[in-house]
């Protein structure tokens, strides 16, 4: 079973952290053309494809660049309710990456795959772990101690996330997941409420 996770960038010239999962075993890359990532993730053929970016539209709006008073998506509001701290779709850097999100996800669900939307600091926050801010020695030692294999010193921040995003396609498979806001498009993420103890 393989899992890819994503932490996409807004744009091709920025890298966009790639991971396969199989078994627990993660390899990463970066990445950064849309044929590039499209290419890589038709090779590894995974059941789902976990990707760190915006997949949807607040309601009603039929564009990012749309001028409405709609900033926020369902699953937006119930990570606020939760006390997750993320960017809004609409917020400047954050348009150019919901337009590249929401269109991977239609050329791959083209293709067959199931694609879901995951946000790894939200899910660092639940699972326990420490978000890239706190250190890199700090996330990737989270992440081991949730059994993941394969890390090193080397890899970067984006990789790391896109660890982070393949777990959780991992938990969305075995049912460990819950999705915030709607139902048939939302963000997946660990189950549980966010987890304050500080990682060992």
């Amino acid at each position: 079973m393989s899992i890819v996770g994503l932490d996409l960038a807004g744009v091709e010239s920025r890298p966009t952290g790639f991971c396969i999962l199989g078994d627990m075993k993660a390899e990463t890359a970066l990445v950064y053309k849309d044929e590039e990532i499209l290419a890589k993730i038709r090779g590894s053929n995974p059941r789902v494809v976990a990707i760190d970016a915006p997949l949807s539209l607040p309601p009603g709006r039929k564009s990012i660049g749309e001028r409405t008073d709609v900033h926020l998506r369902e699953s937006d509001r119930e990570l606020l309710k939760r006390g997750i701290r993320f960017f809004p779709v609409t917020l400047g850097p954050m348009r150019k990456l919901t337009e590249r999100g929401i269109s991977l996800r239609r050329i791959l669900e083209a293709d067959h795959f199931t694609v879901i939307e995951a946000y790894p600091g939200g899910a660092q926050d639940v699972l326990g772990i420490s978000r890239k801010q706190k250190g890199l020695d700090n996330l990737k030692a989270g992440l081991e101690n949730l059994g993941i294999e394969g890390l090193n010193n080397q890899m970067s921040d984006h990789e790391f996330d896109a660890v982070t995003c393949a777990y959780v396609g991992k938990l969305f498979l075995e049912g460990q997941a819950v999705t915030y806001g709607d139902p048939n498009d939302g963000i997946i993420m660990p189950k549980g409420e966010i987890n304050r103890r500080k990682p060992s």
